[in-house]
């Protein structure tokens, strides 16, 4: 046997209660075969050991099939607790240990709990639940997650980075959308503001030879108003910091001791809790200190500006004499002096509010800059990743042509889009099935937020063969702020081909039969790679012929390069493949137990009786064919 080129591996699995109370089990560093008769606990086994690892399904593909593995544990634990020890890519030796609906806790080799993350490249294991290759081979999603285990940590890598753009993503949507909102309702205020100036133009030439001084009259008692008005915002600016930083003083101090439990507080941990709460305390404290140095200089700026609102409020008062006095000269003006005073007070209200909108405007364009550099990382982050996909895609080629061969059509799968675009159009009146189906095979996410943003109809006619009636109904139900900013950041999934050689033609796995997708699923399954591999029965639907010239010689090659952990009733697999741990389980219905492990050769008889159908049917199998 070749030396081993990788350290990780499960050594051992341990159960207390349950269905499997007192099982201890080994495994070798090659492969293992977990053999017994059927309802022994074979498929238990493998699936305490991925719940214990948290190896579970994706939450995202696969929510039945992790929901079953779930329920299957907790009916077969109970209340017990899992213990698998594994030796990880650090060398090291951890015991990872986990009860029913609780996280795993990892204990290092002296059995102390640590804060080591089995998520970040410690240790990975792949784990096949019985026809699970089958549903791989009609999934595309669950081929991507099969490409996906080849570049494990690359990959959660990206998923992590990209749910953390996301994120950020829909925190600046929520900040975008008040904002245009406000936007809009002040667009709606300046409506009136061309009848005002229209109003006050008729003022400016409508006073005859007195005009000019009347008009620079109103025009100073109008800059008077604006003058107010900006020494108002200056001290209401100034009063809303000093509000926030009396709110923010002893707050978090007062809540420090509020928030832990009382019945935690005085429990065996109390001393940790009383120091962070003490920490957190003192750092209100010191903060405290802080912000009371910063109020009282805000106090003091706030001083400052009340003395120039005081000062401006005197001289306005000369100024408006001087403004009474020029217009009691004039009799018309005298007339017309409150009407433009009041349209000259209102057109100040609107232009303070123009200006208002002006830098909210700015806001929102800085805030959708931010954003076009957001999409854009999430963009290049998802060619990565399609880029790491295509590479396994192109060893898996390598290693299996002509035979099998994998192709991966970058953002192919446009299933996510087209479910998003469907339960949207619920209700308005339209097929929206075909309907979706025509936008998301003509138009990518983007592209159809544009459209809908910029209330141009014309490419969902056009491009996505609508008629009027239909396009004019999308883009009224589309057209919800929040939705399209949801609609910016779906993923179009890659979409994988798998296919095997048939004759001189490649046929898609979903159009081949049972037996031909196994065919073609498990040795891709089998190819070498640093995770542990558990498959439970991999030669469901599978003829011998194939087990003993492709399953086995897959095994033996990548055994001495990687852990296995298989469940089998097929002999050949732990005889031919020449297993280096045999574990055979037996129950007598209430309890499983381990009845023999060892070598082939340790595991003789049961292997005879249990895959065999006993020493009789197999010496009669002999002489049946003359041998």
């Amino acid at each position: 046997m070749q030396s081993r080129q990788t350290i990780q591996q499960i050594e051992d699995l341990s159960v207390i209660g349950g269905f499997l109370d007192g099982l201890r089990v080994t495994f070798g560093a090659g492969l293992n075969t977990i053999i017994g008769a059927r309802g022994t606990g074979k498929t238990t086994a493998v699936e305490f050991i991925g719940y214990a690892l948290d190896s579970l399904p994706s939450r995202e593909h696969a929510t039945d099939e992790r929901k079953r593995i779930e329920t299957l544990v907790k009916r077969n634990l109970g209340g017990g607790r899992i213990s698998v020890g594994i030796r990880a890519k650090d060398g090291a030796r951890y015991n990872v240990t986990r009860t029913f609906g609780d996280e795993p806790i990892i204990l290092d080799a002296d059995e102390q709990p640590v804060s080591v993350n089995l998520k970040s490249g410690l240790f990975r294991a792949d784990i096949y639940s019985q026809n699970a290759v089958e549903s791989i081979a009609d999934r595309p999603l669950f081929q991507l997650d099969l490409i996906d285990s080849f570049a494990g940590q690359p990959i959660a890598d990206i998923f992590s980075r990209e749910q953390q753009l996301v994120s950020t993503l829909k925190a600046n949507a929520h900040q975008i959308i008040p904002l245009e909102r406000e936007v809009a309702a002040i667009n709606d205020e300046l409506g009136a503001l061309p009848g005002i100036a229209a109003k006050l133009k008729a003022f400016v030439g409508g006073t005859n030879g007195a005009s000019a001084e009347i008009n620079e009259a109103h025009r100073l008692k109008s800059l008077r108003d604006r003058e107010t008005r900006s020494l108002k915002q200056l001290r209401d600016l100034v009063g809303q910091f000093q509000n926030s930083l009396r709110n923010q003083a002893g707050v978090v101090g007062s809540r420090a001791a509020s928030l832990v439990d009382p019945e935690a507080a005085r429990g065996p941990n109390a001393d940790v809790l009383r120091q962070a709460s003490q920490i957190v305390i003192d750092c209100a404290g010191d903060v405290g200190a802080l912000l009371g140095q910063a109020a009282l200089r805000v106090e003091q700026a706030s001083g400052a500006v009340a003395v120039q609102v005081d000062l401006i409020a005197q001289r306005h008062r000369e100024q408006e004499l001087a403004f009474r006095a020029t217009i009691e000269k004039h009799k018309q003006a005298q007339q017309e002096a409150a009407e433009r005073t009041e349209l000259e007070r209102r057109r100040n209200q609107l232009l303070a509010r123009q200006q208002q909108q002006t830098e909210v405007r700015q806001q929102i364009d800085e805030l959708y800059g931010r954003r076009r550099e957001l999409l854009e990382q999430l963009s290049e982050l998802r060619d990565q990743r399609f880029s790491i996909r295509n590479s396994v895609a192109e060893r898996i080629n390598a290693e299996l042509a002509p035979t099998i061969r994998v192709t991966i059509v970058q953002y192919g799968n446009s299933d996510s889009y087209r479910q998003m675009l469907e339960s949207r159009l619920k209700g308005v009146g339209i097929k929206q099935g075909i309907v979706a189906q025509k936008i998301t095979t003509t138009m990518p996410p983007a592209e159809l937020t544009a459209v809908i943003r910029n209330r141009n109809s014309a490419p969902l006619i056009d491009r996505a063969e609508l008629n009027a009636d239909q396009s004019a109904k999308v883009a009224a139900c589309l057209a919800d702020p929040e939705f399209l900013f949801t609609l910016e950041t779906v993923e179009l999934d890659d979409q994988p081909l798998i296919e095997l050689k048939d004759g001189q033609e490649y046929k898609d796995t979903s159009s081949l039969s049972t037996g031909q997708k196994c065919t073609t699923i498990l040795p891709i399954l089998l190819l070498e790679s640093d995770s542990t591999l558990i498959v439970d029965q991999p030669e469901d639907n599978l003829d011998n012929r194939f087990i003993f010239q492709t399953v086995v010689e897959s095994i033996r090659h990548v055994k001495a390069k990687r852990q296995l952990v298989l469940v089998t009733h097929n002999p050949n697999i732990p005889v031919l493949g020449e297993a280096d741990h045999v574990v055979v389980l037996e129950s007598d219905g209430a309890r499983a137990r381990v009845s023999n492990e060892g070598d082939v050769d340790a595991c003789k008889n049961e292997i005879v009786t249990l895959l065999e159908g006993g020493a009789e049917a197999f010496r009669r199998r002999g002489e049946r064919y003359g041998q």
